[in-house]
Order: structure tokens, then C-alpha cells, then sequence
């Protein structure tokens, strides 16, 4: 997530300026031809090219908006997820009926133990989104362009030490046995809930709290499952591809268009009008290369790029409310934000 108040051009530049490059030369490319060699069968009338901008800017528009809902959508999971997690944690500490034979260290063992998995379940789920899909631009450039994007966006992030760290966490929260279980399950994350809800059921068993205490707990972490759900039908069925690849198609048919209608218009000025229409050229072109560019990266909120949403500074949040509900002393830095990127 981009936490400065205004875009950058460091940001700016990291994002578009490989297509600036080429905008630019393409404008220069078509200026250079029409006055040296006065290329006249080359220009179009600039009626058709407008008309098309008008279309594709309305195409843009539209993908736009429902890439901003799917990243807004994401956002309000993890609220979600923050909410209910700090929920399950005063639940567990605050459930309690009196039972003499269960010993006081016992029962904070086994409320400890669902606290922790819980934290543990949240790194796992956060991992497992981070997976690329195959639509995704981490998968995409790591097959064709040597992880552009890798590069680009996740050297960002290189100076936090945790962003890659799940099975620490795993190791230092979960038990041997249950680390030892990972490799076997393909969605681990539902398997931490799962072994959530047979211990609170353990609990209810040793009356340590009531049939009404288990009911609100389970239903707790079937809250969670709701989320997992959510987010994972983000992050596995994409923007329909029929609207966002037609939008890219279009749009670069009308940046090489552009050029063609803009630099007969810029003609009527004189010869000096000509080169003119290079920097107009780039600018418009460049404007729809970004409104373009904005909704292909916000439309995959789970990519781990500096467009997502910042799950690890939200688990990090949620871990030390949580052991702080366990009486926990020692608590982890909270994740601040590197290079104008949190994450």
C-alpha cells in the first residue's frame, strides 16, 4: 500500500516509465517522418482518433471501478479479520466456568495454545494469498521477463526482514507436530481453524466453559472461514479477462493512432508545430497508459506489490493485540511504512 499523500515520481516512474520510453519514441518516430519526408499518406484525420479515446476512456473508466472494488473489497476482509480476531481473543480470556478439577496453568496453556495458532493462522493465510495466479503479473513476468515486477516492486520491500518469514512464525507458534503436518495439506489454513474448533470443543467437554460460550467461539471461527472464502474468491477468479485485456488492446491502438492524427493538426501551426506535438503526443499518451496501468495492477490486491493491501503490517497489528490478551510482555515492532510502501 503507497502510504505518501501524493504519488511521487520515483513511484510514478517505477510504475509507467518503461511505457513513457516507448511512448516517446513513437511520437518522435512519426514528428521525424512527417518533416523530413513529408509523409502526408501517413496522417489520419483526428475526428476518428478522438472518437476512439472517447470509447476507450469510458472502457478505462469502467475497469477502473471494478478494480478499485476488488481492492476495496480486500481491505474490508482483513478489516473483517482484525475485528473477529480480536473478538476470539477476549472470548478465550473472558469464557470461564468454575471447575476444580481442570488446574488454572492448564486451562492458560490451552487458551495460549488457540491464541497462538490463530496468529499462526493468520501468516499461513496471508502466504498462501501471496501465491501467484496465473493471470497475476508476478507470474506472468516471472515466466516471460525475468521478474520485472519482482524487481520492481517487491525490492521495495526487501528491507523487512519478516516479509518472507511465514514458517518462523509457524515454528515459533505451532507445535512441532503440527508444523510437521503442513507439507500434507494443500489449504493449511483451514486446517488450523479446523483444529481451533476441536479445541474449543475440548474445552466445552472439560467444562471449563459453556455449551453457550462454545456456540459464540465456533461461530467466531466460522467468521473466519467467511473471510478465507472472501478472499480467496478474489484472489482466484480474476477481473474477467475479456474486459481487461479489451481495454489494453484498445488503448494501444489509440496511442499508435495518437500520433498520426495529432501531428497533421500541430501542422497547420507551421514546421515548428510539428515538433510541438511530440510533447502533447506524450502527454496524452502517457495519461492513458497510466489510468490504464492503475486499474490492471489495483484489480490483484493479493500480488504482494506496493499496490496491496498491507497484510503483514495487519497481522503484525492483530499478533500484538493478541498476545497482549495473553499477558505477553516481549511484543513484536509494529511494521512501519519503507520507501512510501507498507505492507
Amino acid at each position: 500500500m503507497i502510504t505518501t499523500k501524493y504519488v511521487n515520481y520515483k513511484q510514478v516512474l517505477n510504475l509507467s516509465g518503461f511505457h513513457l520510453i516507448m511512448i516517446s519514441l513513437w511520437c518522435t518516430l512519426i514528428a521525424a517522418l512527417f518533416h523530413y519526408f513529408n509523409w502526408q499518406w501517413m496522417v489520419i484525420p483526428w475526428v476518428p482518433v478522438a472518437l476512439i479515446g472517447t470509447a476507450e476512456a469510458f472502457l478505462v473508466g469502467f475497469k477502473n471501478n471494478q478494480a478499485y472494488d476488488r481492492l476495496w473489497e480486500a481491505r474490508k476482509i482483513w478489516g473483517g479479520v482484525v475485528n473477529s480476531s480480536r473478538s476470539l481473543g477476549a472470548m478465550i480470556y473472558a469464557f470461564e466456568t468454575p471447575n476444580e478439577e481442570l488446574g488454572k496453568f492448564d486451562l492458560e496453556d490451552r487458551r495460549k495454545k488457540i491464541i497462538y495458532r490463530h496468529i499462526a493462522w493468520m501468516y499461513t493465510f496471508r502466504e498462501q494469498l501471496l501465491v501467484p495466479s496465473e493471470w497475476e503479473h508476478i507470474k506472468v513476468e516471472e515466466d516471460q521477463l525475468k521478474n520485472t515486477d519482482l524487481k520492481r516492486n517487491r525490492l521495495i520491500k526487501a528491507g523487512f526482514p519478516d516479509y518472507g518469514r511465514t514458517s518462523i512464525f509457524l515454528n515459533k507458534y505451532l507445535s512441532a507436530e503440527e508444523v510437521e503436518l503442513q507439507p500434507h495439506y494443500k489449504n493449511f489454513a483451514t486446517y488450523l481453524i479446523a483444529q481451533q474448533a476441536k479445541d474449543v470443543n475440548e474445552l466445552k467437554n472439560m467444562n471449563a466453559i459453556s455449551e453457550f460460550n462454545q456456540i459464540q467461539l465456533q461461530d467466531c471461527l466460522n467468521e473466519f472461514y467467511t473471510l478465507q472464502g472472501q478472499a480467496e474468491r478474489i484472489k482466484k477468479f480474476p477481473l474477467p479477462r475479456q474486459f481487461a485485456s479489451t481495454a489494453f488492446v484498445f488503448n494501444i491502438i489509440f496511442i499508435m493512432l495518437l500520433p498520426l492524427g495529432l501531428v497533421n493538426e500541430f501542422a497547420k501551426l507551421g514546421d515548428y508545430g510539428i515538433w510541438a506535438s511530440i510533447p502533447f503526443c506524450i502527454i496524452i499518451g502517457w495519461i492513458y497508459i497510466i489510468m490504464e496501468l492503475v486499474g490492471d495492477y489495483s484489480e490483484n490486491p493479493f500480488e504482494g506489490l506496493m499496490f496491496d493491501i498491507p497484510m503483514l503490517s495487519i497481522c503484525r497489528s492483530i499478533e500484538t493485540d493478541l498476545l497482549q490478551m495473553a499477558g505477553e510482555t516481549e511484543l513484536p515492532d509494529p511494521i512501519m511504512s519503507k520507501n512510501g510502501v507498507l505492507v
